[in-house]
């Protein structure tokens, strides 16, 4: 027995790769800062907690309709129309078991061999591996911190051909925090027009992390004309606190929903009973903690970007949202360590934060656009104050 091509098109998730060596060291007693999860610190908020009990105390524990409650698609086509001035219908709803589920039912669904995805780099780390999985081509095109991190509309045009299926934009990214105005969008928007065979994988996943008024916008919104070919997709897992739970939706084309259900019918079947009935109180609820705790996030984003600035060797961009940094880490390529170990790669870099700083990061390779890393701020100030300090400490003694 041999795994299979399909799965040897893919490779395991980078970033979860690390979280799980920090959880390993930690185990073990050693003193390790982890800055590689995608995953807020704060817990789920108290009402969303007491919903899942009280749908555990109510005997909602059984199976529900493969995607979603009629319940949470209704709470899900009130939210779009609500923050993004999108109008669903449920049956142009999909409820799925996380953003990444959400991304792979769509994605295979659609993409077969020949097929071809654009994919911005900076990437999040599943978007090539669910496109290969697929049997699609990932087209990454470079979007560096020259363009700020996000796709030019040149840059769009020239990576578009007969075969191109899906162009997949996030805004706020993971992994740069990078958003795209209305404005930007808009002129996506038109180069899109021009191929009305492309159609838009729009993951807002990051929407209620935003910093210094930005003002987030999706593109089916600011681009009317492509609502009919865009997927917008979101979740509870980031701004509710909810990682765990695990809950994406999406608002797209009925046919699109219906391949997506039928693939999901096969597969997960539906998402957790119980976690959809807490995401029902997330989406209705009170939404007023959002700014709360995007202020906490800019506070510590402010304080990361100021450090990592001042460490010999890496230059940190100022994100719009989300909760990570992507710092050039150019000026120490060909350094050594005091060990003589040379840093030829981010991935060397980064694995001598971890065995000599004790802090974890994860390699720019991981998404797509190197030398760089990625590190998560979704942690306490006292954390990060003492992450930076080891990374400054270690940038120091390279030689």
């Amino acid at each position: 027995m041999q795994p299979s091509a399909a799965l040897n098109r893919i490779s395991p998730s980078p970033t979860l790769a690390v979280t799980s060596r920090v959880m390993a060291l930690q185990r073990a007693g050693i003193d390790v800062i982890g800055l590689g999860a995608g995953e807020p610190d704060f817990d789920t908020p108290e009402h969303i907690r007491e919903a899942g009990i009280q749908a555990i105390r109510d005997g909602k524990t059984r199976y529900t309709n493969v995607d979603g409650t009629p319940e949470l698609k209704a709470a899900v086509v009130a939210k779009f129309a609500r923050d993004n001035g999108l109008t669903y219908a449920t049956d142009q709803v999909s409820v799925n078991v996380g953003g990444k589920h959400t991304l792979f039912n769509a994605i295979v669904a659609t993409v077969g061999p020949g097929d071809e995805v654009v994919i911005p780099a900076p990437y999040w780390v599943s978007y090539p591996d669910v496109v290969q999985f697929a049997g699609g081509t990932p087209v990454v095109v470079a979007a560096g911190a020259a363009q700020g991190y996000k796709l030019s509309p040149e840059a769009l045009d020239a990576a578009i051909t007969p075969r191109t299926k899906w162009v997949i934009l996030n805004s706020p990214s993971n992994p740069t925090g990078a958003g795209y105005t209305a404005d930007e969008l808009r002129a996506l928007g038109a180069v899109l027009l021009r191929h009305p065979h492309v159609w838009v994988f729009a993951d807002d996943m990051y929407e209620h992390i935003t910093y210094d008024g930005f003002d987030f916008a999706t593109i089916a919104q600011v681009c009317p004309e492509l609502y009919e070919r865009t997927l917008t997709v979101n979740g509870c897992s980031k701004a509710y606190s909810m990682t765990g739970w695990r809950i994406g939706f999406a608002g797209g084309a009925t046919w699109l929903i219906k391949a997506m259900a039928k693939l999901q019918s096969q597969s997960t079947s539906n998402p957790c009973s119980i976690a959809q009935a807490a995401s029902v109180a997330a989406l209705t609820g009170p939404q007023d903690f959002l700014t709360e705790r995007a202020r906490a996030f800019q506070s510590r984003r402010d304080l990361v970007v100021s450090m990592l600035n001042q460490a010999t060797g890496i230059e940190c961009p100022r994100p719009d949202g989300a909760f990570y940094v992507y710092p050039s880490i150019a000026g120490l390529i060909g350094k050594a360590t005091p060990a003589g170990q040379v840093i030829d790669s981010d991935e060397a870099f980064v694995t001598y934060l971890l065995d000599d700083a004790r802090v974890a990061a994860v390699q720019g390779a991981a998404f797509g656009l190197s030398p760089a890393m990625r590190i998560s701020y979704a942690t306490s100030e006292e954390l990060l104050r003492e992450a930076c300090e080891r990374i400054q400490t270690a940038c120091a003694a390279l030689r």
